[in-house]
């Protein structure tokens, strides 16, 4: 009798088992709220990447444009006193001697700041320059300054208070 009880049991639950084809709607929705967490979790972190690798690039095409900078007052004894040609077509030279090829646009392009060119100023005689790129990533720590001198070219506002920029000054 226990054996016919329990085999009976075991069809019963076979044949439940078997007409359940599918998920149900709970089951459904908490895969697809899963699915929605970790496509926002990677979405923002790449968001930031991007932003991180734009703001590296910035700081590499200036220590390159003052590199250039720092060549050409060796030579010349002062810092160019004009602006910096257009990129991405200008170039830096001074008679026959070229000091950079092709000066570097921002990331973004031309129509993101300024034209694509980098900020840059003289003073005191074209003795002392700055240097100036807005940057993106307003949580950035290195170089990252507030600074009334780029203030004359502003950048658009990722952070809604304030202009954030990385300089570099004559050396």
């Amino acid at each position: 009798m226990i054996i016919k009880n329990t085999i009976r049991k075991l069809s019963t639950l076979n044949s439940q088992l078997s007409t359940r084809k599918g998920f149900t709607l709970l089951e459904l929705l908490i895969v697809i709220i899963i699915i929605g967490i970790l496509a926002i979790i990677f979405l923002a972190n790449f968001i930031g990447v991007r932003q991180r690798a734009n703001d590296s690039r910035r700081k590499a095409d200036l220590r390159q444009i003052q590199a250039a900078l720092e060549l050409y007052r060796y030579d010349q004894g002062s810092y160019p006193s004009s602006p910096l040609p257009s990129c991405p077509n200008g170039t830096l030279l001074y008679g026959t001697t070229t000091y950079m090829a092709k000066i570097p646009c921002d990331p973004l392009g031309t129509s993101y700041y300024n034209n694509g060119d980098y900020y840059y100023t003289t003073s005191g005689g074209n003795t002392s320059y700055t240097l100036c790129a807005c940057l993106q990533n307003t949580n950035d720590s290195q170089g990252k300054v507030h600074d009334s001198t780029c203030a004359s070219s502003s950048c658009p506002n990722y952070d809604t208070l304030n202009d954030y920029y990385f300089v570099l000054e004559s050396q």
